[in-house]
């Protein structure tokens, strides 16, 4: 029986390991994962502001997580990382951008950014933890 073990930070050789797997199954199921994972950073100067992240496969981008600083929000900074993805994959044969994100956070942001939501999924303990499962296609 293999042992699981809890790794604080994918290194490397994990990561290699995620993309070669989806590869993998990918082919013995006649397509291509193409898995990327991408990283945006926004700086001011040398400091880091705000990140986007999340990876790209199939005919799918996924965000993952977003993420700026409170005192740097409302400057646009949230929308130059959307749009970062969006560049870097449009023509790229990606059909869509994916998230989710909670009522509490960001979806009026995300659909200012042109994103719908699929579905909400109900939070059975507290409604500021609904999940909403947003796309915009590219």
């Amino acid at each position: 029986m293999a042992e699981i073990v809890f790794c604080e930070n994918a290194d490397e050789e994990l990561e290699r390991f995620v993309a070669d797997g989806f590869e993998e199954h990918s082919a013995e199921n006649g397509t291509s994962a193409d898995y990327n994972e991408f990283t945006f950073a926004a700086k001011d100067g040398s400091d880091i502001v705000g990140a986007v992240m999340g990876h790209a496969y199939y005919n799918e981008v996924h965000i993952s997580e977003l993420i700026v600083r409170k005192e740097y929000r409302g400057k646009d900074i949230g929308t130059a990382l959307i749009k970062a993805v969006e560049d870097r994959f449009r023509d790229k044969g990606y059909d869509h951008i994916s998230l989710t994100t909670h009522r509490f956070q960001a979806a009026g942001f995300y659909e200012k950014c042109g994103f719908t939501v699929e579905f909400i999924r109900k939070s059975r303990t507290d409604p500021k933890l609904d999940k909403y499962f947003m796309v915009k296609y590219i």
